[in-house]
């Protein structure tokens, strides 16, 4: 007794005692980091050793039964370290991930639930795949795997919304991605990867952006060019072949965000690949836009419509909008199909150095100060575009048609080929399969929607702000609204950079406004709403020249159908 005593009263012991931490604490701290940790992680992944499809719970079992666990909770004694805990736990439930082109009826959720083992599964070249999917993982030193065809129960609508929804990130923070090309036969060559069928798939676009290590193999089951290395993204071979094929800079693709890439490079990647059913295009591409779209198989090419009304509404990203070919059923201003993306639009070259100077000058001598302030005012209240029930509020500086007329009958894919004359552009030509109002052409707008290219950031302004007004164009036009009156003024804030006046910064903008520019051609509907006037080719049209005022430039947010 009188030991115990002198045990309690010896600080050593009083501050190990206090230090220890017991296995219930420990055992708490692993199972909530464990719980955190599976969230991320695919639903359903094939434990490589069994065959067996395993779940979170069962993954979680797993772990608590491993021999590891136990020796991993009495190391814990004396810190509790969560950061070496999630990395312990991290490597546990690591998973590498399939990406392959499907070649027919691949063996899906069901099939292997039914034998209860993927090496239960009869000998078919598709359930061979698989298999040798799930070796090459286990050869590599990996315990799980995930493949598409039967890790998501495809019947369950719920599961498979959340996969589709979750896979970049699946892919993104796998231990590896597997590459199989079933097109390239061994040995592979330089250039098999780039001619394969899978760079023309809509899903694998995403699964060669996102995983941070990869692996390619030939049809079988090689490594592609006898690349052995541990990492074919760390090939500078095989990286640049890919560089140069999707015309992207190297590093973006082995160190790949949804962040680092233009919203328009990434519809270009995405126009050249093809998908089984419509709603793919739109779906595949979730991840790389940190979309919140909910899939909804049977929405059918209505689900790009909803893809590209988010990057619109969200970014108020007016890019999407350059394109020429047939509208889609969603807005008239969207394309119907995502190829034309593949087009390079127009876009003017870089007004700089002492051709900005030279620009300047000239319109110094033309406009006045208080012009000048005017117009640049106009343009500066406009807010962002948005969508609003499939409507498109589109900010934009407009042009009313004042003539118009055919000047060439209908060709053979059925276009027309039209002359406008149109207030402060002149006469614009332009080609559409679109039968329009001859007699009433005052009911047409070409607009200028391109407000970031005037708003230069080189300016030293930041712009930003919540909007919600809506102007009907139609009214203010007959009423003449002056500038003031046109757009309403907003809570958007500009922050000029101290060492450029206001005056100077007003002819900046008018000497961008000076270049030619893709037009959108509008046609004004019976409730004064807009359409959009699909074209064959962009309507590019010449800028204002240096003959501007206050009451030759008007802005507008338009309504578009």
């Amino acid at each position: 007794m009188l030991h115990a005593i002198e045990q309690s009263r010896n600080p050593e012991i009083r501050q190990l005692r206090k230090n220890y931490i017991s296995p219930s604490r420990t055992i708490a701290a692993i199972d909530s980091i464990s719980r955190k940790i599976l969230k991320s992680c695919p639903l359903v992944v094939i434990d490589v050793t069994t065959g067996h499809l395993c779940n979170g719970p069962e993954r979680l079992r797993i772990f608590k039964a491993d021999p590891s666990y136990k020796e991993f909770v009495s190391s814990t004694t004396k810190e509790l370290d969560e950061e070496r805990i999630r990395q312990v736990v991290t490597r546990f439930f690591g998973y590498v991930m399939f990406s392959h082109a499907w070649q027919g009826q691949e063996p899906s959720f069901q099939d292997v639930s039914v034998v209860k083992s993927v090496w239960n599964l009869p000998e078919t070249p598709l359930n061979e795949k698989l298999r040798n999917f799930c070796k090459e993982t286990r050869r590599l030193g990996h315990k799980r795997a995930w493949s598409d065809t039967c890790c998501i129960d495809k019947a369950s609508n719920s599961i498979l919304n959340q996969s589709l929804m979750s896979m970049y990130k699946w892919y993104a923070d796998s231990a590896a991605t597997l590459v199989f090309l079933a097109s390239i036969a061994h040995p592979s060559k330089p250039g098999d990867l780039t001619r394969s069928f899978w760079m023309t798939r809509a899903w694998t676009l995403q699964e060669l952006l996102a995983p941070k290590v990869i692996y390619f193999y030939d049809s079988e089951w090689k490594p592609h060019l006898d690349d052995t290395g541990e990492n074919h993204k760390e090939s500078l071979e095989i990286m640049q072949e890919l560089a140069d094929a999707i015309k992207i800079p190297l590093k973006t693709i082995t160190t790949f965000t949804p962040d680092n890439l233009k919203v328009r490079d990434k519809l270009r990647l995405a126009s050249t690949r093809n998908a089984t059913v419509d709603e793919d295009v739109a779906y595949s591409l979730i991840g790389m836009f940190n979309s919140d779209i909910r899939p909804h198989y049977g929405e059918g090419a209505d689900s790009l419509g909803h893809l590209l009304e988010e990057i619109v509404a969200r970014l108020g990203e007016v890019t999407v909008l350059a394109w020429s070919g047939k509208s889609s059923s969603y807005n008239s201003c969207l394309p119907a199909s995502i190829s034309v993306y593949n087009q390079t639009p127009y876009n003017p070259p870089s007004l700089e150095g002492e051709q900005m100077e030279t620009y300047i000058t000239e319109l110094r001598g033309k406009l006045s100060q208080e012009v000048a302030l005017s117009i640049y005012k106009q343009i500066n209240s406009l807010p962002p575009a948005r969508f609003a029930t499939r409507r498109l509020h589109l900010p934009c500086i407009v042009f009313p048609a004042k003539r118009l007329s055919t000047i060439q009958e209908t060709r053979n894919n059925g276009e027309k080929v039209y002359r406008a004359r149109v207030m402060g552009l002149g006469t614009v030509e332009f080609e559409t399969a679109d039968d329009l109002p001859l007699q009433n052409p005052q009911k047409m707008l070409f607009a200028h929607p391109w407000i970031a290219s005037i708003r230069d950031a080189s300016d030293g302004y930041v712009w930003g702000g919540d909007f919600e007004s809506v102007i009907d164009f139609g009214l203010d036009l007959e009423r003449g609204a002056g500038p003031d009156e046109l757009v309403p003024l907003s809570p958007l804030q500009a922050m000029p950079a101290p060492q450029v006046d206001k005056y100077t910064l007003a002819l900046r903008m008018l000497a961008r406004l000076r270049q030619p520019f893709s037009a959108l051609l509008l046609v004004q509907q019976p409730d004064r709403h807009y359409k959009r006037v699909a074209t064959e080719n962009e309507i590019v049209v010449r800028g204002l020249g240096t003959d501007v005022s206050s009451q030759g430039i008007r802005t507008a947010v338009l309504e578009i159908l």
